[in-house]
């Protein structure tokens, strides 16, 4: 059985590599959540700090987190994307096309 600690690293890990993002953007990630779903699993909530986006993630015991994650956000790629300039462009990338795939 994995430790919060371990379900939150396996989280970040993936979300890093789904979306291409160099080791430095990990700083710009937040824990915001974790909660133990059942004894071999849990539910990681990430996000960016300054934003109200996050994503939430399935880490099991397996070592694997699932890759049909959430994105929760109440933005729309119509509202713009000015909050981003500030992020790394890989970060930000990201966040616009989650917001566009919303």
């Amino acid at each position: 059985m994995i430790d919060p600690t371990e379900a939150e690293q396996l989280a970040i890990s993936f979300l890093m590599a789904e979306w291409d993002i160099p080791e430095e953007g990990k700083e710009c990630f937040t824990i915001l959540g974790t909660r133990l779903v059942t004894d071999m699993w849990y539910i990681v909530e990430i996000g960016v700090e300054g934003l109200p986006d996050k994503w939430a993630i399935q880490a099991d015991d397996t070592g694997y987190s699932d890759p049909n994650y959430s994105f929760i956000s109440p933005i729309h790629a119509a509202d713009g994307t000015a909050d981003l300039t500030q992020l790394p462009e890989s970060i930000a990338q990201a966040i616009a096309s989650e917001h566009s795939n919303a």
